[in-house]
């Protein structure tokens, strides 16, 4: 029944019945008394329910398939369209490829200029400056670890020992290290051994607002 789906969403949110109530401008205790005696619920709080909560499926909560969750569903039909803008805190799922981060918690946007990129980042810090400024979006592109392979000096994205950076890479002292440069002069260059190294994505684009 859709009262009992509703209490479902109710029970996951943690929301009191009451309050549930006045959310959806339901009179003082009138679903806990439409759930127990089975009753119904109006077409106008269930569009009032759909209004205030529409992370909630229609689909499901008018027949019961799919998932309660509506972002969970689009997850399920297929990849979206466009390229995914991934926070800081997911990159090192963004550089691996997990599903979940790309595909359900990130914004995306459609850039044909970037069509070959599997996501975008937003740079912080200056260490790359005068080439990106803090606030730039990097479009990037995933590089395979199985056969790892840098083109010398272009920038990447590393998701390493000391977190995810943007750098340029260069050949380091011996076969096991690589070496990170910064386009800013005030930061010092320094080697990093191929092992503390655990994801990798080519920058091919960037994106600045003025």
């Amino acid at each position: 029944m859709i009262l009992d789906r509703i209490k479902q969403f109710i029970d996951y949110k943690g929301i009191a019945v009451s309050a549930f109530e006045r959310s959806i401008g339901m009179s003082n205790a009138s679903f806990g008394k439409s759930l127990k005696n089975g009753g119904a619920i109006g077409t106008d709080k269930l569009e009032n329910f759909l209004k205030t909560y529409p992370e909630v499926s229609p689909t499901w909560l008018l027949t019961g398939k799919g998932n309660m969750l509506a972002d969970l569903d689009n997850l399920t039909a297929g990849p979206k369209e466009g390229i995914p803008l991934i926070p800081l805190s997911a990159m090192a799922g963004a550089l691996t490829g997990e599903r979940t981060v790309l595909e359900y918690e990130c914004e995306r946007y459609v850039i044909p200029a970037f069509s070959g990129a599997d996501f975008l980042m937003p740079v912080k810090g200056n260490s790359m400056m005068p080439t990106y400024i803090s606030g730039d979006i990097v479009a990037c592109q995933r590089v395979p670890m199985t056969d790892m392979f840098f083109q010398w000096n272009k920038p990447y994205v590393l998701d390493t020992s000391q977190g995810a950076i943007i750098k340029r890479i260069k050949p380091g002292s011996d076969k096991q290290h690589v070496l990170i440069v910064s386009d800013n002069k005030e930061y010092d260059s320094f080697e990093l051994a191929y092992s503390e190294i655990y994801a990798v994505a080519l920058v091919i684009g960037i994106i600045r607002l003025e």
